[in-house]
């Protein structure tokens, strides 16, 4: 299974701030710190900044929420989905409490409002918007291409025996697609990686033997399925780091 757009919406906005935080909290299971991630410069490449009176080409715009992982609807409710209509560019940007809607004037984007996605009704006006890509792993021309050749020399048989295969082929993100991450990327990198090096970091008691639980359970469950010729599954290694790598 892949989360909830919601909770994926929240990790990346959580990423992205990460970097420029000068003060602030972040509780973090263990788990959650041994998991693997894309690289900042992926975040970086997919994200997008739209203000009032830039001029936006429509066409180009829809390629460019495509590459994102954002997709096209008759009408926006939830996160990663963006619609068009006339002049009307409807979308829920990644990280956004409220979906946007931005009416342009011929090639300018007159105003940017906020909208009920129950209602459909406009609100208030913001100044700008900035997107984040809509899913961790990037379903594009290059993204597909590098999923495909890892895949390939990683996993035996015929590739197309498998949904997730076939599935990343035709441009789509099958579930589950992010235990398949490490495929789309030469490096991956830690939630270290995203916070200022000065962080302070405080384990609390019983941290140590919660990681060693989580990568026994995650071995056995591993030692169960990894012979599923469908959907083949990367080592534990390959998507977690080990407990005395993380401390």
């Amino acid at each position: 299974f892949s989360p909830h757009q919601d909770i994926i919406s929240d990790r990346l906005r959580v990423l992205v701030a990460l970097d420029s935080m000068r003060r602030g909290v972040l509780v973090v299971p263990v788990g959650t710190l041994m998991g693997r991630l894309p690289p900042p410069e992926f975040l970086a490449r997919y994200s997008l900044s739209l203000k009032a009176g830039d001029r936006l080409d429509l066409d180009n715009m829809r390629q460019k929420l495509t590459r994102a992982g954002y997709r096209a609807v008759s009408q926006v409710t939830e996160h990663g989905e963006f619609a068009v209509r006339g002049s009307l560019l409807d979308l829920f940007p990644m990280g956004a409490d409220t979906p946007m809607r931005v009416d342009l004037f011929d090639d300018e984007v007159e105003s940017i409002r906020m909208f009920d996605p129950e209602s459909q009704r406009s609100s208030e006006k913001v100044d700008g918007v900035d997107l984040l890509p809509a899913r961790e792993v990037p379903i594009d021309a290059e993204g597909i291409a590098k999923f495909r050749g890892a895949w390939r020399s990683r996993f035996e048989g015929d590739p197309t025996n498998s949904l997730v295969y076939t599935g990343v082929s035709d441009g789509n993100a099958p579930p589950g697609i992010e235990y398949y991450l490490p495929l789309f990327f030469d490096d991956t990198s830690s939630l270290f990686d995203y916070m200022p090096d000065d962080v302070l970091s405080i384990a609390l008691d019983g941290v140590e033997d919660a990681a060693e639980r989580l990568w026994s359970d995650t071995s056995d469950r591993y030692e169960s399925r990894r012979y599923d010729i469908e959907r083949p599954v990367l080592t534990p290694a390959e998507l977690y780091f080990q407990a005395n790598e993380v401390f």
